[in-house]
């Protein structure tokens, strides 16, 4: 299908001039080079509109998110909404589907939108590129506006890169992928801007609104020209209430610029348990706008551990290792996705596996290849119309398992999976029959800190061990931690999990993750490059303390990330 072009943008800057006027929005980050070209009066006035309009709606959103949590942790399980059930017994209504260039996504590389992954993703071969920034973003205002520089360069056919060492990245494909940016969630805001509402109260800006708003300002007319459109990955959400809100936000910039209504795609992941009794009320709600699903697979095990933690021993998961695609609640929230979809006109699309190849290792790569081969063969032969990877070499080996099933076919949307019941039970049956071990707790504890550490130095996507983490791994590994302390559990070996044991496995990743050092100045200049103490103490605060933080980026961002990182 086409996009009609859209018109020039008619709205004023008036609203956003004056405090005593109206709402204001003031940007309080460090200076940038080039952020004039993204941060212009015109684009100022269109965020401010959107904080205006939906910043109160978001609060509530969040509000909501809240009592959900407290109710399951105080015995009530979520459940298929007796409110909803019209939605879900109508078999009529579909979605918008695929906008161009969306039609075909049998392969999505991920990644952050420094310059260098930016080429390096546009020139991967794959269908598409979820340009992130969100759990592989540290959002450092440097990443968040040069995230959007190099999003801005790109689609317009202006973007290189001069790496330290000299080398220079250039896009050279000849068919890119079709960009679908992820901006943060709902939950997370930006520091460097202020929002000032009517009555003359401040707020920090919400972080979903910065992203998607410059994105789209910037950019929906160049994409539309250029025979695609502006497309977006939504994170985190919970309820179709929070897929409403977005769905509101859509329509009102679609207006705003002049472009017609459904033009923006959406395609929702589904990475959080409530969100997985909704999928058929996010797709309505979303369905003017909606292109598909995700199985967030990272991010959805942590949301059953942070809304189960304390709910007894039947709900403690064993290692994270362990944790795989094929366990049983796993297959039905998979299973139960791919029909959804398919059933209203949506592509169901597969997780990352974080397995990544070592270029370095020829061992370590086959490896890697063979246990993504075997992950993405098992995606298409459930029904999924396309999956994610993580790093371009991975690329041929995800197509190569989607081609046989797929063929000449863009999708396997005619595969209903009518085979498939997925009962509320199936999905909270967490029942792995493994044990958690000495090396499953270590594993969680190194893994957090040195992903912190590279965080709060402004990387978002991390190579550790031969996997790729970002933020979702990382708070997986701190929940385990946390719920194993507080549900008294024990290690194979017979060690019980307490707070001094795990303090005591921070003291040893830290003396193995610095590097070595001589002189007493050395030391000094390490000190001062690392963040490896930071890091842990962040994970302390998340891991260790009796509350329990519901996103480990919350405490880290607003009390350690800084503007020089």
């Amino acid at each position: 299908m086409s996009i009609p072009t859209a018109t020039a943008p008619t709205r004023t800057v008036a609203a956003a001039v004056s405090a005593d006027l109206g709402p204001t929005l003031h940007v309080t980050g460090p200076r940038l080079d080039r952020q004039d070209e993204i941060l212009t009066t015109e684009a100022i006035a269109f965020l401010t509109e959107l904080h205006h309009r939906f910043g109160g709606r978001r609060h509530d959103r969040l509000a909501d998110r809240q009592r959900a949590r407290f109710e399951i942790g105080n015995g009530h399980d979520p459940r298929f909404r007796d409110d909803t059930a019209h939605i879900r017994d109508d078999d009529a209504w579909r979605v918008a589907g695929a906008g161009p260039g969306l039609e075909d996504r049998r392969v999505e590389i991920t990644g952050p939108t420094d310059p260098k992954m930016t080429i390096n993703a546009l020139n991967s071969g794959a269908k598409v590129w979820l340009a992130d920034l969100e759990d592989a973003t540290s959002p450092t205002w440097r990443n968040i506006i040069g995230g959007q520089l190099s999003l801005r360069d790109a689609i317009r056919g202006e973007l290189t890169h001069t790496s330290a060492d000299g080398r220079e990245y250039r896009v050279t494909a000849e068919q890119t992928p079709t960009i679908v940016m992820r901006p943060r969630g709902w939950h997370l805001s930006e520091k460097h801007v202020e929002f000032t509402d009517r009555s003359g109260r401040r707020l920090t800006a919400s972080a979903s609104l910065i992203d998607f708003g410059l994105y789209f300002f910037h950019n929906a007319q160049e994409l539309i020209d250029a025979g695609r459109g502006p497309y977006f990955y939504i994170a985190k959400l919970e309820s179709r209430e929070e897929a409403r809100l977005w769905n509101d936000v859509f329509s009102f910039s679609e207006e705003y610029i002049g472009i017609p209504h459904g033009t923006i795609r959406a395609t929702v992941l589904i990475e959080t348990l409530p969100a997985a009794f909704e999928m058929d009320e996010i797709l309505y709600e979303l369905r003017d706008h909606c292109a598909g699903l995700n199985a967030g697979r990272w991010d959805y095990i942590f949301s059953i551990i942070k809304n189960y933690r304390g709910r007894g021993a039947r709900f403690v998961l064993p290692d994270r290792s362990e944790v795989t695609m094929t366990v049983p609640f796993m297959r039905a929230y998979t299973e139960l996705l791919v029909k959804t979809c398919h059933r209203r006109g949506a592509h169901a699309i597969g997780g990352m596996s974080a397995f990544i190849p070592n270029r370095r290792d020829a061992q370590a790569t086959e490896r890697a290849l063979e246990k993504v081969a075997a992950d993405k063969r098992r995606e298409a032969g459930d029904g999924f119309d396309g999956t994610w990877v993580a790093h371009p070499d991975l690329v041929a080996t995800a197509k190569a398992e989607f081609d046989a099933v797929l063929g000449e076919r863009p999708h396997q949307l005619d595969r209903r999976r009518d085979d498939v019941e997925v009962t509320a039970a199936q999905l909270l049956d967490l029942r792995i029959g493994r044990p958690v071990t000495a090396t499953g707790v270590r594993e969680n504890v190194s893994v957090a800190i040195r992903y912190l550490e590279a965080w709060l130095r402004g990387q978002g996507a991390v190579a550790i061990d031969g996997l790729m983490e970002d933020a979702a791994t990382a708070e997986i590994s701190r929940s385990q931690v946390w719920q194993w302390i507080h549900q008294d559990r024990r290690t194979d070996e017979g060690t019980a999990i307490t707070v001094d044991y795990v303090d005591g496995l921070i003291d040893e990743v830290l003396a193995e993750s610095r590097p070595s050092t001589g002189s007493g100045t050395q030391q000094g200049s390490v000190a001062q490059q690392d963040r490896f103490d930071d890091a842990a103490e962040i994970f302390r605060q998340v891991a260790l303390q009796p509350e329990f933080p519901a996103f480990l980026t919350l405490p880290a961002y607003s009390r350690y990330l800084t503007d020089n990182d």
